[in-house]
């Protein structure tokens, strides 16, 4: 996973991607776009909203970032800024999921 996929020059400064920043990349885009999610689930309820599909954008992207943290850098600094939100998404997921499952029997 740590060999070079593909490398971008952009003048002075070089892109270089390997499968682990791969992954962090994704986790990345996954954590930040479920805000995009949120935003537009907002809109069209005209109330804030956090849709299901935000939480489990939320884990998916936490995880990838553990994984990345984990594994392919093993950085404490970055572990530790996504336990907790892995955790938090993981928690509101399964409240999400009772209430509704509740609410519909």
């Amino acid at each position: 996973m740590n060999e070079i996929l593909f490398r971008l020059e952009l003048g002075p400064l070089a892109l270089v991607i390997t499968g682990w920043k791969l992954v962090g990349y994704i986790g990345v885009i996954l954590f930040a776009g479920r805000w995009v999610v949120q935003l537009i689930a907002s809109r069209r309820a005209g109330r804030p909203v956090m849709p299901r599909s935000f939480w489990y954008m939320s884990v998916a992207g936490s995880l990838l970032l553990l994984t990345y943290f984990i594994i392919g850098k093993n950085d404490s600094v970055g572990v530790l800024s996504n336990l907790f939100p892995a955790f938090t998404a993981a928690y509101n997921l399964w409240l999400d999921i009772k209430h509704r499952s509740a609410s519909a029997a």
